[in-house]
């Protein structure tokens, strides 16, 4: 108030309004403090109040104040305006500094003149390594990133090897003191030994983790550094050195040894590929692919590169910043972690290579495990806000293990993490999934099925064209996964998914799209062919074109 008292002058006028209430004329005089400060209804619903104005002239009471307020106030402007005008006709105020403050304040209200936002160095580092990328350094970027693997991959050997050796020792020792157990040293003594090896295999883990973290840093670091040393040098005509440093031998990445590494046994890979058209009236073309493979071949680098593993990096690469990503739906349990399981997995094969563009995986997860807390805080305060009686009594059990729990996700809730350090993925889709996946009677509306629905849409509006799907919605096989099993899942999902599909027209235009259908390296070779025979028939494929490759 007392900041409106200093800036402007307030000026007092008298409104009138005149009624007729019966045989009776009545005026109304008000005084108003201009310019008005407060709510106009409110000051309304006052004066209705205080003066016992009849309801029958409300509106028109509203309409002539609001009029007359809305006609002072424009008076008031205009004399200030020519007020202001005539102090500049006869030279009275400072020309200079008046358009100093209106320059001022135009630069500060309209966006097209405001000073522009200062880049950070993850877009200038992404524009940098898109343009590269697509020179002919490319072969240098990938020779580089080559190397740091190779060297992170020989200390995670080490580590390996130093852990092994950790652990015989310590069976060996474990076995002198159960053979002794009885004898010489009690249950109390054993317990203290397998403390004591816990004790030591955590400081050698800890230990490795750390030096790991910290080799990874420097590489990342060296890594940026100079790649915007290299973009710089491309730029500039005068250096004549560039050249022999774009000149690394082509074949280094190809012919790589494996130099020790450990190789992953690689089985009989089969694919199937389709071309099909979904559309009502505008009909899309989308590749479908059915593949044999292991979840996590889609994101393991090969030591001992072959030319196929160098088209697929280079690949990898060149769409990293495009329109043009690429997706892998992971099938994980409800604690957002990496501790367990192919959550476990995946986390080691993501750590045999450096990310040089997105944050680690632990610290990936640990952001979204920060928005899960969020999110589980917000839902509770609102079901807190609006109670409902539960309908029975699963319900109410449900809701007290989410409440215990409110750190673990849903079934059918998903987390993403992006990499630059995978072969064939830049984009991980945590899918959560329960023990109902392994059941016979899965419908369409369970959770992971409308969570492979979300994800389609998810990728949909950020420009991921190319998605692998668990077909079986499991990653192993298990006793019970028979073959009346799998062919009744794959119906299902295969259905699910062509509905699915047919919804992206309403999403994104009708762009065409690759959708890889994943089956467990350990299924036979005949249960794979009666899915590829089951996948035509359920699409209604258009043109067919069958691959069958070994890697």
């Amino acid at each position: 108030m007392r900041k409106n008292k200093v800036k402007t002058n307030t000026t007092e006028k008298e409104f009138v309004f005149e009624y007729k209430a019966g045989r009776h004329h009545c005026v109304l005089k008000v005084p108003l403090q201009f310019p008005v400060q407060e709510n106009v209804s409110d000051l309304h619903g006052r004066l209705m109040l205080l003066h016992k104005i009849p309801c029958f002239v409300e509106t028109e009471l509203k309409d002539r104040l609001l009029a007359f307020i809305e006609r002072e106030t424009l008076e008031d402007y205009d004399r200030e305006a020519e007020a202001a005008l005539q102090k500049l006709t006869n030279g009275e105020a400072d020309l200079n500094k008046l358009t100093n403050l209106w320059a001022k304040a135009y630069t500060e209200t309209t966006l097209e003149h405001a000073c522009p936002e200062e880049p950070s160095w993850d877009e200038d580092f992404a524009d940098v390594y898109h343009e590269l990328i697509h020179s002919p350094a490319s072969e240098t970027l990938l020779n580089l990133e080559h190397n740091y693997y190779v060297s992170v991959s020989e200390l995670i050997s080490e580590r390996d090897m130093e852990l092994k050796k950790l652990q015989e020792r310590q069976a060996a020792e474990m076995d002198k003191v159960m053979q002794e157990l009885g004898k010489t040293l009690s249950d109390h003594d054993v317990n203290t030994v397998a403390a004591q090896h816990f004790d030591a295999q955590q400081v050698l883990e800890n230990k490795w983790a750390s030096e790991l973290k910290q080799v990874t840093g420097i590489q990342k670091q060296e890594y940026q550094e100079w790649v915007i040393k290299l973009h710089q040098d491309l730029h500039n005509p005068n250096n004549s050195t560039i050249n022999e440093e774009i000149k690394v031998q082509s074949g280094q990445l190809a012919e790589a040894g494996d130099m020790g590494a450990r190789h992953f046994e690689e089985q009989r890979q089969l694919e199937e590929s389709f071309t099909i058209h979904l559309g009502a009236q505008l009909k899309t073309m989308h590749n479908l692919r059915l593949v044999r493979a292991n979840v996590l071949d889609f994101c393991k680098h090969r030591r001992h590169g072959s030319g196929g593993a160098k088209l697929r990096r280079l690949q990898t690469a060149l769409s990293l910043y495009s329109v043009s990503l690429c997706g892998l739906v992971l099938l994980v349990d409800n604690r957002v972690n990496s501790y367990s399981g192919i959550k476990r997995d995946f986390a080691t094969v993501s750590k045999e290579c450096t990310d040089f563009h997105f944050p680690r995986l632990s610290e990936q997860l640990e952001v979204v495990q920060q928005v899960v807390l969020y999110a589980r805080a917000q839902r509770s305060s609102k079901q807190r806000e609006q109670p409902e009686m539960p309908r029975n009594g699963s319900s109410d059990d449900k809701n007290k293990n989410i409440e215990r729990n409110s750190s673990n996700i849903l079934p059918g809730e998903f987390y993403i993490s992006r990499h630059s350090n995978l072969s064939e993925v830049h984009i991980v889709f945590h899918l959560c999934v329960d023990d109902n996946v392994r059941s016979g009677n899965l419908t369409a509306r369970d959770p992971a099925i409308m969570g492979l629905r979300n994800i389609l849409k998810v990728c949909c509006t950020h420009d991921i064209t190319t998605i692998t799907i668990p077909l079986l919605l499991v990653h192993d096989m298990s006793e019970e996964m028979t073959i009346p099993w799998c062919l009744k899942r794959a119906e299902l999902v295969f259905k699910c998914v062509k509905g699915f599909m047919m919804e992206m027209a309403s999403w994104d235009g009708g762009i065409s799209r690759t959708v890889q259908f994943l089956v467990p390296q350990s299924i036979s070779e005949e249960m794979f062919y009666q899915l590829s025979n089951m996948l035509p028939q359920i699409f209604r494929v258009s043109s067919t074109l069958t691959l069958t490759s070994k890697r």
